[in-house]
């Protein structure tokens, strides 16, 4: 933990020194200028500048009152605190005997691949924190705050709709509270600029969507499946790739089903998840190198809970090095070049995939044992 504070504060430093420089924000202050000058978010054409709903454009307004400087540090804070109090979280749910060690060590695998994201000042890492709240909210049934949370992902960045969706597919009942977040992100921006201006936006907004789900255009380079056929001159056609991701949304949507039905409560709820944030990344046409924060520091929660429980297995000292070597691939431009973007896909798809295997295992050896049947896991209920 003490490394974590040490390496955020020289990140934050570095950031106040140059807000400028390694940052997206310039973005996000451009869109918030527009907003409020009435001018156009968005630029169908291209593939970069202003991503987000008319709603961050409007909400962003404080920090960019402040300057990129100080609002710049305090954008980058709530994001880095907010992620810090869910891993916090899920680590007292699984064992709060143990929490502090298993959130020390899901930082210190996390660092590598989480600092460039909180250098840049991208939005993925409020966006995890939202997503992984939301999560625990949504399976505990608390509603108010499920609506809170689904409201900071949507803003955070559209992408989290495939949260949004995943939740309501494995609680119906949270349903009208998930629609009332939606509602929510599209009213806000009526509280600060006029209607027509706004309605206008919205329809840009949604043209923007359709256009960006072709992958790669311009300056921007995709990270996510197509990564590798494209670095070895095979890149797939829109229409294969789009059906690729058609086909994995059904199987994430299947798995979770799984977990969430025949697995242990907490381990259930978490594999979702994990299993969500795996789509965001590895199968989003808009995916880039920093944003597999979003991946890796779930998943170094999960080795860590795996570690915990068996403290000789080598398979999580394995999983663990590989997360933290695959976060040091930018340090070196030789060997970022060589490797990015394919190549943070690729390990992440395989480190998931053993996670995933190894959470279920855990959790019916702990449910059988609890039971002492062997054979068919009694499924709670009370969630």
């Amino acid at each position: 933990m003490l490394l974590w504070f040490l390496s955020v504060s020289v990140v934050l430093t570095l950031a106040l020194l140059k807000p400028q420089s390694h940052s997206v924000l310039p973005a996000y202050e451009y869109g918030t200028a527009m907003f409020l000058s009435g001018g156009p978010l968005y630029d169908i054409d291209s593939a970069m500048g202003y991503l987000y709903t008319p709603a961050f454009a409007a909400l962003y307004t404080p920090f960019y009152m402040l300057g990129s400087e100080f609002g710049g540090l305090l954008w980058r804070l709530i994001g880095v605190c907010c992620l810090t109090a869910a891993v916090l979280r899920q680590a007292n749910l699984f064992d709060r005997s143990n929490a502090s060690a298993i959130v020390s060590l899901t930082f210190a695998i996390a660092i590598p691949m989480a600092l460039g994201a909180i250098r840049n000042g991208q939005s993925t890492v409020l966006l995890t924190a939202a997503c992984w709240f939301l999560t625990l909210d949504a399976f505990k049934n608390n509603r108010s705050s499920t609506v809170i949370w689904t409201y900071v992902a949507l803003i955070a960045k559209p992408t989290a709709i495939v949260m949004v969706l995943l939740v309501a597919a494995l609680r119906p009942r949270m349903i009208p509270f998930l629609a009332l977040a939606i509602i929510f992100v599209f009213a806000t921006p009526y509280a600060f600029e006029h209607y027509s201006y706004v309605n206008d936006q919205h329809v840009a907004f949604f043209r923007l969507l359709t256009a960006m789900g072709t992958g790669s255009s311009g300056t921007f380079e995709a990270a996510d499946f197509t990564a590798p056929f494209a670095a070895l001159s095979a890149s797939l056609p829109v229409d294969m790739a789009m059906g690729v991701r058609v086909v994995a949304a059904g199987l994430v949507l299947v798995f979770s089903l799984w977990f969430d039905r025949r697995n242990e409560r907490h381990i259930g709820a978490f594999a979702v998840f994990l299993l969500a944030v795996f789509y965001m990344t590895v199968f989003n046409p808009r995916v880039e190198s920093n944003t597999y924060v979003m991946l890796a520091v779930p998943a170094a929660f999960a080795i860590s809970i795996i570690r915990d429980a068996n403290p000789g297995w080598s398979l999580s000292t394995a999983l663990g090095t590989a997360v933290f070597l695959v976060g040091l691939t930018g340090i070196d431009r030789g060997v970022h070049e060589a490797l990015d973007p394919w190549f943070k896909p690729l390990i992440m798809t395989l480190v998931t995939t053993v996670l995933l295997h190894s959470l279920s295992w855990r959790s019916r050896h702990r449910l059988c044992s609890q039971t002492g049947q062997v054979g068919r896991v009694p499924v709670d209920r009370s969630a």
